[in-house]
């Protein structure tokens, strides 16, 4: 098995080590394993870290952007929510009066917020 170690990649890459494990728990690498588990770097895998780089500087974005966008991809159901989410329009619910939607609104967050502690 030809290629680097992560702190080989690391040095090779301007990636710290850390950061290299984030991209591949993020699914964005993934480096062959050695038999006792140690990560190997190879050209495809340099590569791909070298054009993920230019890609963040080319469009000013953000690694956590891109793993999303993998996972989006990845997941029709999630692209699907998404999709629905952006193109809904909030609507009054029928049984709350125009006067009373900001409060029922704040009522709900409210309640969630309590849910959630």
């Amino acid at each position: 098995m030809q290629g680097l170690t992560i702190n080989e990649a690391a040095g090779t890459t301007g990636w710290s080590a850390r950061m290299l494990r984030y991209i591949e728990q993020s699914g964005l690498v993934s480096p062959e394993r050695t038999a006792g588990g140690y990560r190997i770097y190879g050209a495809a895998e340099l590569q791909r870290l070298r054009t993920l780089k230019e890609l963040l500087e080319s469009f000013d974005v953000a690694l956590s952007d891109v793993a999303f966008t993998a996972r989006l991809a990845a997941d029709p159901r999630l692209q699907s929510a998404i999709e629905q989410w952006l193109s809904a329009t909030a609507e009054r619910p029928e049984d709350v009066d125009p006067g009373d939607w900001l409060r029922f609104e704040q009522r709900k967050h409210e309640r969630l917020l309590l849910d959630a502690a």
